[in-house]
């Protein structure tokens, strides 16, 4: 599915800086959905990144043999100009799909109403988040990246949310990055753990979760 050949990365925050990946090759088996732990600032988000290849390793290759999502409810490719329509359509010719399918999907889950056709740079950051998780769930992926299982809005949203995002589940692999145990066990078929520059693959759940907790106490 998705494979890491030897790959470094590193990134500078607060003058500090934190190995993410150290020489690390693993494999994501296809048709499993893998959780990562790890714990604040050991670099959940910077991975996820470098796999939808929204960031460049440092070295080493990342080969991807299936469609890879950019990490669910990403607003960063957003163009601000644009209306939240025109952004839908731009992302549906990228990857291929129909444009009038995609918009609509897009358009009913996102619930913004007039602004739908306004531009995305007059969005609060609540509605720029509804919109990307509108259009992340409107494209048919085989393998999802979810930067922790998060939603926007009030709960009826955020329960429309959940039951997208388990219905992706039930018909794509999901690799989720998280420092929460319960939600590793509840949307994972096996775990990793990254820590200290490593990421380490647990066939069971439990067995990561038992790493991750001796680690973190």
């Amino acid at each position: 599915m998705i494979e890491l050949h030897n790959v470094s990365k590193t990134y500078h925050a607060r003058n500090v800086v934190t190995r993410v990946l150290d020489d690390v090759t693993i494999r994501f088996p296809r048709g499993k959905s893998v959780g990562i732990l790890g714990w604040n600032g050991a670099g959940k988000s910077t991975l996820i990144r470098l796999l939808g290849g929204i960031e460049p390793p440092d070295s080493g290759t990342i080969k991807r043999n299936v469609k890879v999502s950019w990490p669910l409810g990403f607003s960063g490719g957003f163009q601000g100009s644009l209306t939240g329509r025109e952004n839908a359509r731009f992302i549906a010719r990228i990857y291929g799909a129909p444009i009038q399918a995609f918009e609509q999907s897009a358009e009913e889950f996102a619930e913004l109403g007039q602004y739908f056709d306004m531009p995305v740079k007059s969005y609060s950051s609540g509605m720029r988040s509804r919109l990307a998780f509108a259009v992340s769930l409107a494209a048919d992926f085989e393998c999802y990246l979810v930067d922790e299982i998060t939603a926007v809005g009030d709960q009826r949203f955020k329960d429309k949310y959940r039951a997208a995002f388990v219905e992706r589940k039930e018909r794509a692999s999901m690799i989720i990055v998280s420092h929460n145990v319960n939600t590793i066990k509840q949307d994972s078929d096996i775990a990793a753990v990254l820590r200290n520059g490593k990421l380490e693959m647990y066939e069971d759940v439990n067995d990561a979760i038992k790493v991750y907790q001796t680690d973190t106490r």
